[in-house]
């Protein structure tokens, strides 16, 4: 039996410390603005928000589905289509 990664891209971080030395640096200051302005029951979210932005950033797929939305030639529907189809409520 072998061990097999159970991330798909890299070990994530974890810290305030490893998600701001892992992010681009035209996105840092705003993490840390963040950071700074949240308050104690608020900085867990914060933590949440730029872990997953990091994912984002980090997912090898995040350039070509980027391409094909702003192409128009994503697989899915625009929410504004759905919401039409729904109607008022």
């Amino acid at each position: 039996m072998s061990a097999q990664p159970t991330e798909a891209y890299g070990a994530h971080p974890r810290t305030q410390d490893e998600i701001g030395a892992a992010l681009p640096p035209s996105q840092r200051m705003a993490f840390y603005r963040d950071m700074g302005s949240a308050n104690e029951d608020e900085i867990a979210g914060v933590l949440r928000r730029w872990r997953l932005r990091l994912e984002i950033y980090n997912d090898p797929a995040t350039p070509r589905v980027h391409a094909a939305v702003q192409q128009g030639t994503a697989p899915g529907r625009a929410l504004s289509a759905v919401l039409r189809e729904l109607g008022p409520r």
